[in-house]
């Protein structure tokens, strides 16, 4: 039986032919009429604004709280501090608990379906917050909007996987990640602009309605690509991975995922990074606030940190895709972000020197933002079949955020203002990613080195979609490259 051969112990003997490749083969396909690079802009215009949007809506929801909590929150709903710390960890746990059901619901489903259904779910969820009047309503708000909100990022994850190739992937998940930073800036300027966010909740209810009209489902379904467009989609993507293989959902699948040391590296790798960029996004007004600014004044400063980190998202993304490499670019940008917390954590007195410390949230956006699009775009592009892709991507959300739950009690009000103890775990969560993305580097590495070696002794082995028994194997097929 094929479950029972190991990685590389693959009937390599059988010569047989190998997959497409080439420009040529794709062009005959095609009947030599499809510009590839104008197919690419169309896909990105198709696909990219319509989810990077409803992440957008997503991380604004989750991360207003922080502005709110400045313009008087916690005043509102008579809550201490630290309940108020007990309300962000409630939206995590319902984040974590719910993600990978999430997105097996998903392969069960359809993107058309499912993305704008969790979009509105939690509009309305969010919509409720500004109803709320008291600490158990905050709490049960809080819960419901991680739990609607949970299979957003793996299911977009996994849904642009099935329409670009592999090489392809990292530069457009970065791009929707960065939605995450512009939301970071745009909730500075929904904070000033209208002190109190109430109604961002109705926004979100009307951009759902309109997805069930704009999320595109497959290649093989959607009526904006031609005959000739869609076979050659559908070509190109055959000769690169696994997504136009009709893979029906399987438990066997999942447990494949979680018993592959390499998926819960991947969940670790983001779970080093969440707690640093949740911390970030949830307490970056108030730290502002406290190096001796106006909470207006906090609000607006919020905006230029995270400005030049959605720019810089998206430039390191086209600088790594284009050297084929991540790990060394993960570990690059980690490495800033913790000369940011260094900065921060031995300014001791804040106010009194606010440039110091405002300069070190410069470095911590700049670095944790790049790292964590690169972090979350690796299993999209090494994790193959799609129920193993699906659950890795989830499973790597839940890992992450797992980080964030213990983020959320960090920066309590009596560390206030150099808050030690929450810029201390950040700065070594930081360190353990490097550790965590190196040993990864090396795992994957190692496992090309055997692959390499396979084919040199079986150099007739199997092209990857010669036979249902090859595609068996995803990602474990001698012949399926990983990217470090």
């Amino acid at each position: 039986m094929v479950s029972e051969k190991t990685d590389i112990e693959f009937e390599a003997e059988r010569p047989g032919a190998s997959t497409l490749s080439s420009d040529t083969e794709l062009e005959a396909i095609a009947g030599r009429s499809v510009d590839e690079k104008k197919l690419l802009r169309k896909l990105d215009l198709r696909l990219l604004p319509a989810v990077s949007i409803l992440y957008l809506l997503s991380f604004l929801d989750r991360s207003n709280v922080a502005n709110a909590r400045l313009e008087g929150l916690t005043t509102d709903l008579q809550m201490t501090g630290n309940q108020y710390l007990t309300g962000l960890t409630l939206y995590f746990i319902g984040y974590v608990l719910f993600e990978i059901p999430c997105n097996i619901v998903l392969k069960r489903t359809t993107p058309k379906f499912w993305l704008p259904t969790l979009t509105l779910v939690w509009g309305i969820v969010a919509t409720l917050m500004g109803v709320t009047q008291n600490l158990s309503g905050f709490f049960a708000v809080r819960f419901f909007l991680g739990v609607a909100e949970s299979g957003l990022f793996p299911g977009v994850v996994f849904y642009l996987s099935m329409w670009y190739k592999r090489q392809e992937r990292q530069y457009r998940i970065s791009l929707f990640f960065s939605a995450a930073s512009l939301a970071g800036a745009f909730g500075g300027i929904l904070a000033w602009g209208i002190a109190h966010m109430r109604n961002e909740g109705l926004l979100t209810i009307i951009v759902a309605l309109v997805a069930y009209f704009y999320i595109s489902n497959y290649p093989s379904t959607v009526s904006w690509l031609s005959n000739e467009e869609r076979t050659y989609v559908n070509a190109r993507l055959k000769a690169d991975s696994d997504s136009t293989n009709d893979e029906s959902f399987s438990w066997s699948e999942v447990w494949v995922a979680c018993k592959d040391i390499k998926c819960w590296l991947y969940g670790f790798a983001f779970h080093t990074m969440s707690l640093p960029l949740y911390t970030l996004s949830l307490f970056l007004p108030t730290i502002i606030k406290d190096m001796g600014y106006t909470s207006a004044q906090s609000q607006l400063l919020t905006i230029p940190p995270y400005a030049l980190a959605t720019i810089f998202t998206v430039v390191w993304a086209v600088w790594s895709e284009k050297s084929g490499r991540r790990a060394p670019f993960i570990i690059a940008t980690s490495s800033l972000a913790i000369i940011g917390y260094i900065i921060l954590l031995t300014n001791t007195h804040p106010s009194k020197r606010p440039g110091v410390s405002y300069l070190g949230t410069f470095f911590a956006a700049v670095g944790i933002y790049p790292s964590v699009a690169l972090v979350l775009s690796w299993p999209a592009n090494n994790v193959s079949g799609q129920t193993k892709r699906a659950t890795a991507n989830a499973m790597q959300i839940s890992i992450g955020n797992c980080g964030a739950v213990m983020g959320t009690q960090l920066y309590r009000p009596k560390t206030a203002p150099r808050y030690v103890l929450g810029h201390s775990f950040a700065l070594g969560y930081l360190c353990m990613n490097i550790v965590v993305v190196s040993l990864l580097w090396y795992i994957l590495s190692r496992e090309n080195k055997k692959k390499q070696e396979h084919l040199k002794k079986y150099p007739d082995t199997k092209g990857f979609h010669d036979s249902r028994e090859d595609l068996a194997f995803g990602d474990r097929h001698p012949r399926w490259h990983f990217n470090i």
